[in-house]
């Protein structure tokens, strides 16, 4: 066996009803709080309320943020930073999908350090330091595993550029992960986030820094987003399903937090960037039938368990044979959750193909696939992913 690190910061509060004791967990980190979220009038917005009187309960001040907003901006994120400053919170709330976790753990940067949080990016010179304010998160999805790892993901308009704070100062002290808070969501949205749960645990496991505890957590992830997502899609309501995709989301989340995506998340990434209505489930799925093709035969032994995990079929047969039918079984599973989807149906510009190109190498992820892809070959998948 090769030598191998995990860490993991984050307690993790798992089960059905934990959100109740949001306000307990957020007052071991802090008495004034600022709980981050989209719009209080979304459907979301009871779970919104109940969180902030189980704040009030336990003693901690509320100040609530609602201005988060699908693939955070930088502007979104500088303004409740802004908000966390002038109201001298103490710890940060982060209640919601990806975007509202993220958004939380980037404000928590941008409260407590000068100039905007796009100015912590991974690359730059300036980084997060201990004075980063204490972070809680609380999932509503399932699919992103931000309440686990040490990512907040940032979109800057202008530049049409999608980037990250990448550092462990930005884990969350403690998640909650209820999955009764989940029941609510369209199946598309449930769909989309599932898949990105499978994505993570896929990629951690082909990336070149899994380790055997990165694996073992990576298959039974996928396991569970194979056996359950098609049928919490037909039933939102299946607390037991839910439960499932919820705990799959969180091992995917441990996952990539020790090891890393891959070729697809910065093509994801990018795609979002330019084009930031297509959620990022959506700009994986669209991706994934290229790249499977693409990636296989440079990591038989791993995309045949993916494929077997798919399409119990392939269990009969050799690993050659099982990798390249990962192809087709990737295709199916896409299909039979509603993700099979074209650039041109999530109304991607065909003018903006070459830039996502161009742009896709922008993040390290391409550079952790078993197969480095060109920029040139990039452009070739993206062209066949236009339509389907």
């Amino acid at each position: 066996m090769d030598n191998f690190s995990y860490f993991q910061p984050t307690e993790i509060i798992f089960g059905k009803g934990r959100a109740g004791e949001t306000g307990a967990v957020v007052a071991r980190h802090g008495r004034r709080c600022l709980l981050v979220t989209e719009s209080r009038a979304s459907a979301l917005g009871p779970v919104y309320e109940a969180v902030s009187e189980s704040l009030r309960r336990a003693g901690v001040a509320v100040v609530h943020y609602d201005g988060v907003v699908p693939n955070p901006t930088v502007e979104s994120v500088d303004r409740g930073a802004a908000l966390a400053r002038e109201e001298k919170v103490e710890v940060v709330l982060g209640v919601g999908g990806g975007s509202s976790m993220d958004s939380a753990k980037a404000i928590a940067v941008g409260a407590v350090h000068e100039g905007s949080v796009w100015e912590y990016l991974f690359f730059r010179q300036k980084q997060p330091t201990a004075r980063t304010l204490p972070i809680v998160a609380v999932s509503t999805t399932s699919g992103t595993g931000s309440q686990v790892t040490q990512v907040a993901v940032v979109t800057e308009p202008v530049s049409r550029t999608k980037s990250a704070i990448y550092n462990s100062l930005v884990y969350p002290r403690a998640c909650i992960v209820d999955p009764t808070l989940m029941v609510t969501l369209p199946a598309h949205v449930t769909a989309s986030t599932g898949f990105d749960a499978f994505c993570h645990a896929f990629e951690a496991f082909i990336h070149p820094g899994c380790s055997p505890y990165i694996a073992l957590l990576a298959v039974e992830a996928m396991r569970l987003v194979a056996a359950n997502l098609e049928r919490t899609i037909k039933n939102g309501k299946d607390l037991e399903t839910r439960s499932r995709l919820a705990w799959a989301d969180t091992l995917a989340g441990l996952c990539i937090a020790n090891a890393g995506v891959t070729l697809p998340h910065g093509m994801g990434m990018t795609i979002s960037g330019a084009c930031p209505r297509v959620m990022h489930g959506e700009s994986l799925a669209v991706t994934y039938p290229e790249f499977v093709r693409f990636t296989w035969e440079t990591a038989v032994e791993k995309f045949a368990a993916m494929g077997r995990i798919l399409d119990p079929d392939l269990e009969r047969l050799g690993d050659r044979v099982a990798a390249e039918g990962s192809c087709s079984a990737m295709d199916g599973f896409l299909k039979r959750i509603g993700m099979w989807l074209s650039l041109e149906g999530l109304g991607v510009p065909r003018q903006d193909v070459a830039l996502i190109a161009d742009h896709s190498r922008d993040l390290p992820d391409y550079k952790n696939n078993p197969r480095i892809a060109s920029r040139d070959e990039i452009f070739a998948m993206l062209e066949r992913s236009w339509r389907r």
